[in-house]
């Protein structure tokens, strides 16, 4: 005689919807606390001025290009040196897309001026009007 019915015991389930909802307050999270700074590809000592501005100041975004101790010339976040003659043709071709275009100037301190003078030499034939350089303020690391 039987006087109780066995019921099938269930086997114990993952509850997906929890996991997935604990996974998008993670990600959440990690996306609200990661800084989006961007890390320059050379490490450059930087020119003192007593009228630095920040980095950001400019409300248009400018054509980076870089100097660095040796003389060597790179164009925005490119990690290959250019030569002059390549960067005069690159720079009108980024003056034919964008004629408002700008160029900044990121110089190490010991760069030789020379160099400098090229890079702004090439910005004159590419027809670039706006020409500024990167600086720290001064008594900055």
């Amino acid at each position: 005689m039987r006087f109780f019915v066995r019921k099938r015991k269930q086997t114990p389930g993952v509850i997906i919807i929890a996991l997935i909802d604990v996974l998008i307050v993670m990600l959440i999270f990690l996306m609200a606390t990661t800084t989006f700074r961007q890390h320059p590809a050379l490490k450059l000592a930087l020119p003192q001025s007593s009228q630095a501005r920040k980095e950001g100041a400019s409300p248009e975004a400018a054509l980076v290009v870089s100097v660095d101790l040796v003389g060597d010339l790179r164009l925005g976040s490119s990690p290959k040196p250019v030569t002059p003659d390549d960067l005069t043709t690159a720079l009108q071709i980024e003056k034919l897309k964008n004629p408002e275009v700008q160029l900044a100037i990121r110089a190490d301190e010991g760069a030789p001026f020379g160099r400098i003078v090229r890079v702004m030499d090439a910005a004159k034939v590419a027809g670039i009007q706006t020409v500024s350089a990167f600086t720290r303020k001064a008594g900055q690391p």
